[in-house]
């Protein structure tokens, strides 16, 4: 009987993962399918393949520049999170902080802050200090978003790394540079890759900021890009799905290369001290 719950279990998750790749796979057909064909339906499959729409999107559109624009981005945001993130992380796991619980309680809930609230002061802001439009606008605004998430996770990762190798390594005469060069970053090395992950997709995906912080092309983001994607008299579906698979592939590729990491860095935070 047990067994038999299990599989019906089973079942119903690989049915409901199913049906949440459709979508995917249904504007992964049709990047690929002939013009003439994109509003017919049947054939649900189509008569040859094509790569005209990923041409047209390559050659006479803007999404290569905003993959660039993403992809620097979304790195830079990632090293600005970690950087800044590590030590204030370490603080809040090791040292005897007064009133701990609640400045975890209230790192976690800064999450929750919408991000629509802040958009106003934030735009002032970035016009004061000549930075909208910019690769640093951005990066700054993503990782202030980020830092919340990094320092919650990496502190639980902390928490997990034997105390007894620290205290080892400062009897040795480690400084604390040297602590965290030696014993703390490589016993980390999950957890940093875990937490680079999420800040990379979080960064990759934003488009309320994206959009309200460019107005040009030179640093429009793979979301905006999408979003204003060129269309006059008709709507072009196939370079529009060709787009999307494109702006799809570097998360895809890079959560598939790191799903342990991204497992493990959910479950960082249930971490009790």
């Amino acid at each position: 009987m047990r067994r038999r719950v299990r599989t019906l279990a089973d079942t119903l998750v690989l049915a409901a993962l199913a049906s949440y790749a459709i979508p995917f796979f249904w504007q992964l057909l049709t990047s690929f399918k002939p013009e003439a064909e994109l509003l017919r339906v049947p054939p649900l499959l189509p008569s040859q393949l094509t790569l005209a729409h990923y041409r047209a999107v390559i050659e006479r559109s803007l999404m290569p520049q905003a993959l660039a624009n993403s992809f620097g981005i979304a790195t830079l945001t990632t090293l600005l999170a970690l950087a800044v993130g590590v030590p204030g992380a370490y603080a809040v796991a090791r040292l005897p902080l007064p009133g701990k619980r609640w400045l975890l309680l209230a790192i976690v809930a800064s999450t929750a802050f919408p991000q629509i609230a802040t958009v106003s002061p934030l735009y002032l802001l970035m016009r004061a200090l000549d930075l909208r439009d910019t690769w640093s606008g951005l990066v700054l605004v993503h990782t202030s978003f980020a830092l919340p998430l990094t320092i919650w996770l990496l502190a639980g990762f902390i928490r997990e790394i034997p105390i007894e190798a620290e205290e080892a390594a400062s009897v040795d005469g480690a400084g604390l540079p040297g602590l965290f060069r030696w014993v703390v970053i490589p016993l980390l090395a999950p957890g940093l890759a875990a937490t680079a992950l999420l800040t990379f997709l979080f960064s990759w995906n934003e488009f309320l900021f994206a959009y309200t912080f460019t107005v040009s092309e030179a640093s429009r983001t793979i979301p905006v890009a999408l979003a204003l994607f060129p269309g006059v008299f008709e709507v072009p579906w196939g370079d529009i799905a060709a787009a999307s698979m494109l702006a799809s592939l570097p998360p895809v590729l890079i959560v598939v290369g790191l799903q342990r990491f991204l497992v493990r860095g959910l479950v960082a935070g249930a971490v009790k001290e």
